[in-house]
């Protein structure tokens, strides 16, 4: 397989994206602004390759090709003969703007420029290039290597063709790729961010503990995890950054959100990253 596959950002998405492309047998070039990061994010996917070693789904040896297939730069001239392109930088306009542009520029003109963000318009990241048409949102889900989904995001501009491309080199990491169109937080979201906003409101007006929220959405709605486990789990300055795009976006005020996460973003406490959130870690 010749085709390579970029990914900008070694952070938790970053990381896992880069391991899921190297298990599906393309080689990878992962960029981070430092070589610090990209050493983390390294380690990471070593960790996370071990993990499946000791059960047996993975050999000593073909955890070494997987690793072997992926090649650490902080140069973003190494894209330039890259065929396909993933963004996974910090949840922030003016910073992937910033990335879309120079990929833009390096990239060869028939690449395309996928962003795994998780709430922001592809539309907007589009127009900042000179091929809109190729400009598309694959939005994986945390943790990379087990969760099945990608959601796949149209910008207006999106073409027929790209969508198709992304389809299909989603199949082949063992993803399933939906899609929908290009609207504030998408689908997944879009539903998930005010339940764990509302989940938040119940707390701060002192509804239930934060045991019995989370107990009632497990126990009663089969949840794997409860809402403001998650939201920790997430980190809650993402939880607030979303909620901002969708009430900014759909100006509806039913996506304000609550006090209580502002003041926890506030104060530093976003959640498992930071050792407190919701719950002490």
């Amino acid at each position: 397989m010749s085709e390579v596959i970029g990914v900008v950002g070694a952070g938790t998405m970053g990381n896992g994206i880069a391991q899921v492309a190297a298990r599906g047998g393309y080689d990878v070039i992962l960029h981070d602004v430092r070589d610090e990061f990209l050493d983390r994010g390294f380690a990471a996917i070593d960790k996370s390759l071990q993990r499946d070693v000791q059960k047996e789904r993975l050999t000593v040896e073909e955890k070494e090709q997987v690793q072997a297939r992926i090649r650490r730069t902080t140069d973003f001239g190494s894209f330039s003969e890259v065929s396909f392109v993933i963004e996974a930088v910090t949840e922030n306009l003016a910073v992937k703007t910033e990335v879309f542009k120079s990929l833009d520029q390096i990239t060869p003109p028939d690449a395309i420029l996928a962003s795994n963000t998780s709430s922001i318009s592809i539309t907007k990241l589009g127009a900042a290039t000179k091929r809109p048409d190729k400009v598309i949102g694959m939005h994986f889900m945390n943790p990379v290597p087990v969760m099945k989904l990608v959601e796949v995001i149209r910008g207006i501009a999106t073409s027929d063709e790209t969508y198709e491309r992304v389809r299909l080199l989603s199949e082949k990491l063992d993803k399933i790729a939906l899609d929908c169109q290009d609207s504030p937080g998408f689908v997944s979201n879009r539903v998930l961010m005010p339940m764990i906003n509302e989940a938040i409101f119940a707390l701060y007006e002192g509804v239930a503990t934060r045991e019995s929220i989370d107990g009632i959405m497990k126990l009663g709605m089969n949840h794997p995890m409860g809402p403001l486990t998650l939201a920790d789990f997430i980190g809650l300055d993402v939880c607030l950054a979303i909620m901002n795009v969708l009430y900014e976006g759909l100006g509806d005020p039913k996506y304000r959100p609550c006090p209580l996460l502002r003041r926890y973003v506030d104060a530093g406490w976003l959640g498992r990253k930071s050792g407190r959130g919701f719950y002490e870690y």
